[in-house]
């Protein structure tokens, strides 16, 4: 029996580009930075004072107040973006199918504003006056669940929190679902809101974030020599997954193939990756197995690339262990460059940029790569975006913890 195949026919984004997918596909092919001060508290007293913030997001635009009280933003933006996703698939949901359409949209935090939000409330006004929504509003699954009670969607529900390689977990582990037969459609991704002063203080302890304050928009300089962290960002990124049969026989668009899937662990540190990259090279290469696709197939990889000095270097060289002398033929570049990095929903965004860069035909540029560091030495794609009828991408997404999961996309 043929293995059923997961094709992507939707696409939600909501990112410091845009609010929703055609305008920051347009940002990214451009070039434009989503990085600026943050506005969202007073950042005076921090080292890094910058973000990728969601920007015009107004959520009474897509829910009434009542709906809205019931999540914190992460949740507003998961809604948002898989309404955007479902209706970009024309998928309708009935009766007839509402038993076979799951949610695996995850999160790397959750609701820790609000959870400083709530606590402030506590300690000031007192336990009565905490909100009676405060648990469900910033509990990880939640996402999934409101999405699931809006569009009455009865399949598998589920959160994946596997830090920043979230976003691909969950459309890896939903893509899967397909492909074993168990639905016929998914909505999967990943949401994050946690450019907050708690969340921002603790990357910044760990020195994590740029200090490049003066210059917000050239802060996020993946593989470049003088990167100094990676700057915080916010969205949701949600795919539409469907059996491909399925998709055709609906007459649906189609924008790539999910056909392979690779996890591994560096079980090494808390927060800094493998040194030899073993875990990252281990994860791609069992998307590759899983895709039955050789190296020399895959045109292009949408690198984690998160501005870090260390990630950045160990991240080149697992490529070029894996790719060997393909490495120097594949374009490779970091969208994080002009959206930051958002975390639990990068997964999600990034896969959703390979398959536009898949169905477009672009692929979109590495800004602020000036001088590429010693060791970064591939094809980053740097400053302008480049048209090329690319046939496979592959996206990396890797996270606290030493948890990578990798995702191969084809044209279909």
């Amino acid at each position: 029996m043929a293995r059923r195949r997961a094709v992507i026919t939707g696409i939600g984004l909501l990112t410091p580009l845009g609010l929703d997918a055609d305008t920051t596909w347009r940002a990214l092919v451009e070039g434009r930075s989503g990085i600026g001060p943050i506005t969202r508290f007073d950042a005076s007293p921090y080292t890094s004072r910058i973000a990728g913030e969601i920007k015009d997001f107004d959520p009474l635009r897509y829910m009434d107040r009542k709906e809205a009280r019931k999540g914190d933003a992460f949740i507003q933006y998961a809604l948002v973006a898989s309404g955007s996703a479902l209706r970009d698939s024309g998928l309708s949901i009935t009766d007839q199918n509402r038993d076979r359409i799951g949610v695996i949209i995850g999160s790397g935090i959750g609701g820790l504003p609000m959870i400083e939000d709530q606590h402030k409330i506590l300690l000031e006004r007192g336990p009565d006056r905490v909100s009676p929504f405060f648990i469900p509003a910033i509990i990880v699954n939640l996402a999934s669940g409101q999405v699931s009670i809006k569009h009455g969607l009865r399949g598998p529900n589920s959160a994946v929190c596997t830090a920043c390689s979230t976003g691909a977990h969950c459309i890896g582990d939903a893509a899967k679902l397909i492909e074993r037969g168990e639905v016929d459609a998914m909505l999967a991704g990943g949401a994050e809101a946690a450019v907050s002063p708690l969340s921002v203080a603790g990357f910044a302890s760990l020195r994590a974030l740029s200090r490049r304050n003066d210059e917000p928009e050239r802060a996020s300089r993946p593989f470049d020599r003088d990167r100094d962290g990676f700057v915080i960002a916010e969205g949701a990124g949600v795919v539409v997954l469907e059996e491909r049969e399925a998709a055709k026989a609906r007459g649906a668009r189609v924008y790539a193939e999910v056909a392979g899937y690779g996890m591994s662990a560096d079980a090494y540190h808390l927060t800094a990756p493998d040194e030899d990259g073993n875990g990252a090279v281990r994860a791609m290469e069992a998307a590759l197995r899983d895709a039955q696709i050789t190296t020399d197939k895959v045109d292009y990889v949408n690198a984690h690339g998160t501005s870090t000095p260390q990630g950045d270097t160990v991240e080149a060289m697992a490529i070029k262990r894996v790719f060997g002398d393909h490495a120097k033929k594949l374009l490779v570049s970091s969208t994080k460059s002009m959206m930051g990095h958002a975390l639990g929903a990068a997964g999600g965004i990034e896969t959703s940029v390979c398959a536009l860069a898949l169905h477009r035909g672009t692929v979109p540029p590495t800004t602020n790569l000036d001088h590429p560091d010693e060791g970064c030495d591939l094809n980053y794609v740097p400053h302008e975006s480049v048209q090329r009828d690319i046939r496979v991408a592959l996206n990396n997404s890797f996270g606290f913890g030493g948890t990578n999961a990798c995702l191969l996309l084809k044209k279909v």
